[in-house]
């Protein structure tokens, strides 16, 4: 019998697979790629997965060591799935390991083998289908649990009673002992009673609907560009409803934790469909469930997050990636890959359409829409008859502002409030002010670990580094002069709230920001809160700009942009029209018209007046000429090697070696920028450098670093600091 060796990727970070022997008595039939692996590895066992069966190894019979188990007897993971996650490595120049690490849950790659875990069904018996509600009166808690089951009129899990604020677990034994409630465990949940909606899609919807619907099986790239309030939802749920009806499944990819619940039960009320969701904030088994029930096809509709990208699908059938443009897409530490682009290539992959929505596209998709890459879908209007909203500047020169809310902003507040309408104020800055100083001497509350302000937190009395979230109790007196004159220099969403709560005494004030969500639900209580309609005022960073739907906001005020007009950054006036266009389609969603006013002490700026008077598609267009003149993305292609050490020293030894490394790599179509420091050159006590590889296409940029990378690797300058190369970055920092 021929020998065979297995070729094994090990969550390791070295840039290679690992290869092993078989186990003895076991034959070639009995391995695949896609099966997990048990492996000796140093002195520690570690889980693997077969990339490769092949006859031949550079290595000796002595060099080689045996598998110690086979974990699968078949493949977990399919030949799509692992062609995926070997791009993904290639073209981000990551190890592969380390990819496979990222793309399985940790109980799946820690060895474990789980299966779908049973979900328990209750349902009430034919005794407890004859009770009346008057047979429960003395027991108020039963009487609850039996009207919401009897309403389900089906089979119903533990959601049902998610919402209850008391232990309904007791009650529900009770009923249980007394035989009114019969239970039984299954592998699907049961499917709640869907509403269908009261209305039809627009011409522009159906349009889109109809155009995607005629490359199901096909792959294909759709860019749905829908001003905010156009409906882009109805057009997935459409979507999902036909794939769902052909046995197909949807992978649906969202750029926050905090939209999953909102989207998450609009799709329950609609679609009669098994909806799993994945993100960071459950748990590692909750993860692993959502991960078994799509691949084994248990589930329908999986909704998740960045990390969701590369779960697999059995019967797959559409993929859908909400705000496209969202930074959030892209990972920013370790391995740096963008759940857009990875979306993009796993559809080809399976060869099914991918829709890409936003109301304001990214400069690379419009470029791929110019270049025939992507196809483009407009909703140009807003649905059920709501129009466009008003958008004014405020020009704050020469105004005497009440902590930075001026008198046209508060006047228009009131009116608001008055009418019995809500109002967003936009501050991009959580905490109460970001600088502490002294009057009497000019001290300012630094950071010693990184290159930035520490940020105020008032109502828990802490100075906080929203980078490397180092914090200590704020000082009652100056630690250089001592004098007792400190005071708060610029604005938080916690002083404007402070400040609202003076002007509205009456009127609830929300705070939607990183620190007033934490907590689990917090997000899903406001947004209820916020529903209930009625006078409020919602204040919050850019987590309101993404994708709520609040049809009472008739008035959204923006009161700190103009530090976003001004960077070292070429791509912040993209994010900066994207998020004014964003924060801007919150107001007047439904019958109300809506009001936007824009506090700036630069009125004349070109990009806001392009905004407000031409609309984001000129902008975007501007953009990208002035891009295309600049040679910058998306018309040339860039990597940026990161490099980052507690000592300087150590940082510009390593990248002097790594120049004299470039200088031997004679490859004129790169061209090479730095190294220079960060933007923030210390970060959390660690010195920040970076040097750039442009490239006027992509395949010249790959070809040179997988030149460069492997000596990289070898230097020994290396062991003293750490690096990472970031292959398309979306951001200097």
């Amino acid at each position: 019998m021929s020998k065979f060796y297995l070729n094994i990727a090990v969550d390791t970070p070295l840039h290679r697979v690992f290869d092993y022997l078989p186990l003895e008595q076991s034959k070639r039939s009995d391995y695949t790629t896609g099966q997990r692996v048990i492996i000796p590895f140093g002195r520690q066992q570690k889980t693997g997965v077969i990339l490769n069966i092949t006859s031949k190894t550079e290595l000796t019979d002595k060099q080689l060591k045996p598998i110690s188990e086979l974990l699968d007897q078949t493949a977990l993971l399919c030949e799509q799935d692992v062609a995926l996650y070997k791009w993904t490595s290639d073209y981000y120049h990551h190890p592969i390991g380390e990819v496979f690490a990222q793309a399985l849950p940790k109980q799946i790659r820690s060895g474990k083998s789980p299966v779908i875990e049973l979900t328990t069904l209750y349902s009430l018996s034919d005794s407890g289908l004859a009770l009346e509600l008057g047979d429960l009166k003395r027991s108020p808690r039963q009487a609850a649990l039996w009207q919401l089951m009897n309403t389900a009129k089906a089979p119903v899990d533990n959601e049902l009673f998610a919402d209850i604020e008391w232990d309904w677990r007791a009650p529900l034994k009770s009923m249980m002992a007394k035989g009114w409630v019969t239970s039984s465990q299954e592998q699907t949940p049961s499917l709640y009673q869907t509403i269908t909606p009261g209305f039809k899609p627009n011409a522009a919807q159906q349009a889109a609907i109809d155009t995607v619907a005629a490359s199901f099986g096909i792959f294909n790239t759709f860019l749905l560009d829908g001003v905010t309030g156009s409906g882009k939802t109805e057009v997935y749920l459409q979507l999902i409803q036909q794939m769902i009806a052909a046995g197909k499944q949807v992978l649906i990819l969202l750029p926050e934790i905090t939209l999953t619940p909102q989207l998450a039960n609009r799709f329950k009320q609609r679609l009669a469909a098994q909806l799993v969701i994945s993100h960071s904030g459950l748990n590692d088994s909750q993860r692993a469930q959502a991960w078994l029930r799509l691949k084994e096809g248990v589930a329908n509709i999986l909704l998740g997050t960045r990390s969701a990208v590369f779960t697999p699908m059995k019967t797959p059938g559409l993929i859908i990636l909400d705000e496209e443009h969202d930074t959030s897409f892209k990972q920013q530490e370790g391995f740096r890959y963008s759940a857009r682009d990875v979306a993009i290539m796993r559809a080809r992959n399976y060869n099914i359409p991918v829709v890409l929505g936003t109301a304001t596209p990214s400069l690379e998709s419009l470029h791929n829409v110019q270049q025939g890459r992507f196809t483009h879908l407009d909703l140009p209007e807003r649905t059920a008859g709501a129009s466009h909203p008003d958008i004014r500047l405020i020009d704050c020169r020469n105004q005497r502002l009440d902590n930075h809310l001026s008198k046209p902003l508060l006047k228009a507040i009131t009116a608001t409030l008055e009418r019995n309408e809500q109002v967003i104020l936009f501050v991009n800055r959580r905490g109460f002010a970001p600088v502490l100083m002294c009057h009497s001497c000019g001290w300012v509350g630094q950071c010693q670990r990184c290159d930035s302000r520490m940020v105020i937190h008032k109502h828990i009395n802490l100075l906080r580094c929203h980078h490397c979230g180092v914090e200590h109790r704020a000082p009652t007196h100056c630690p250089d002069c001592q004098q007792a004159e400190l005071f708060p220099l610029g604005l938080g969403t916690q002083r404007i709230e402070e400040t609202l709560n003076a002007h509205f005494p009456d009127i609830p004030v929300l705070r939607i920001d990183r620190d007033s969500t934490q907590r689990k639900d917090a997000m899903q209580l406001v947004i209820e809160k916020v529903h209930e309609g009625g006078a409020q005022i919602l204040v919050g960073t850019q987590m309101l700009a993404k994708g709520h739907h609040f049809p009472d906001v008739t008035l959204v005020g923006m009161l700190d942009i103009d530090a976003g007009l001004f960077s070292c950054d070429y791509r912040a006036s993209e994010r900066m029209s994207q998020l004014i266009t964003q924060v801007a389609g919150r107001a007047g969603r439904e019958e109300k018209p809506g009001r936007v006013l824009i506090q700036t002490h630069h009125p004349e700026h070109p990009l806001l007046n392009t905004l407000i008077q031409r609309g984001y598609a000129h902008f975007a267009k501007e953009a990208l000429a002035e891009r295309q003149q600049a040679q910058l993305p998306p018309y040339h292609f860039q990597a940026l090697l990161r490099v980052n050490a507690i000592n300087e020293r150590d940082v510009l030894n390593f990248l002097r070696e790594v120049q004299q490394l470039t200088s031997s790599i004679n490859n004129p179509k790169v061209n090479i920028l730095g190294p220079v420091p960060a933007p923030m050159l210390k970060r959390a006590g660690r010195f920040r450098y970076q040097l750039l590889f442009e490239t006027a296409e992509r395949k010249p940029r790959h070809q040179y670093l997988r030149t460069l990378l492997p000596a990289v690797e070898k230097l020994k300058t290396a062991r003293k600091i750490r690096w990472s190369i970031d292959i398309d970055p979306v951001d200097l920092y």
